[in-house]
């Protein structure tokens, strides 16, 4: 996942609505969003390595990741990252604890950055600086770089929906409009990260598509107090390949759903690494 942007809202009737681009090469086989069999998972699954790069769960959790950008990493073979956002998934603890039993292991992986939401809490992980994000409500996102890194396609995508005051009615084609924005950005506006200027340029664009690298999956999630709506579009690199929605009710009540709506404010970030 290279593009992640969220509305966080726990006080409505629709507490998280996420938007997603995922960006790969066209060769790394993938399944589209399914249940997985082997889990209470509704997610694609990369099948080169077996992880995911964003999914939910019966129970309301959901997790997503974006690699950061690094051009210039080491090449010794690590776990997959994608690893992370199943095992989240897959479990039962909090956000909180989650996050604080892999920092200390962050440098085992290549960098990335992972975003959770548990049922009551959004947080994130930078692990190239082994900084725990506690998210506040309101408009936010990710790309490959920091937690709101100002990135020309994530000011772009995250200003669009603050202009569009979007919420829970919104629906999946209004959403996906702005995940397939292809404008590329200005060159004194692209930021710097170490890979040639005309793929800089290249990547500056919400929707990707070149001759072997593009947007994969363009992904809508919206998390009410107890139903689940996931749409997703899939592409290869001649274009449109396959849409799934799928639509659910949560196993449990979500700690919104009571009348107690009120919402913990937490330190902005803290660092956890040792």
């Amino acid at each position: 996942m290279c593009l992640i942007a969220w509305n966080w809202q726990p006080d409505s009737e629709t507490p998280l609505l996420l938007l997603a681009n995922r960006d790969e090469f066209y060769q790394r086989p993938a399944l589209p969003l399914h249940w997985w069999d082997d889990a209470q998972v509704l997610a694609g699954r990369d099948l080169q390595a077996g992880g995911t790069w964003l999914g939910v769960n019966r129970l309301g959790r959901l997790a997503a990741l974006t690699n950061y950008r690094l051009p210039n990493a080491d090449d010794k073979p690590r776990p997959s990252r994608g690893a992370l956002v199943a095992d989240f998934l897959q479990g039962d603890l909090d956000a909180p604890d989650y996050l604080a039993a892999l920092a200390v292991r962050a440098g085992d992986f290549n960098p990335f950055n992972l975003l959770l939401f548990d049922g009551r809490r959004l947080m994130g992980l930078e692990s190239r600086n082994c900084r725990v994000v506690d998210l506040q409500p309101g408009i936010g996102g990710v790309s490959n770089a920091d937690f709101d890194t100002p990135w020309p396609k994530l000011l772009r995508l995250k200003a669009s929906m603050q202009a569009r005051g979007l919420a829970g009615s919104a629906d999946a084609a209004q959403l996906l409009m702005l995940l397939q924005d292809n404008r590329h950005a200005a060159e004194a506006e692209l930021p710097q990260t170490g890979v040639p200027l005309e793929l800089e340029r290249a990547l500056s664009a919400t929707f990707i598509a070149s001759g072997h690298y593009g947007t994969r999956a363009s992904s809508i999630v919206r998390l009410g107090a107890t139903r689940c709506e996931f749409f997703e579009q899939t592409y290869g690199a001649q274009g449109k390949l396959t849409a799934t929605q799928q639509f659910f009710t949560l196993q449990a009540i979500t700690p919104w759903a009571s009348t107690d709506r009120r919402v913990r404010q937490l330190p902005v970030a803290r660092t956890i690494c040792l």
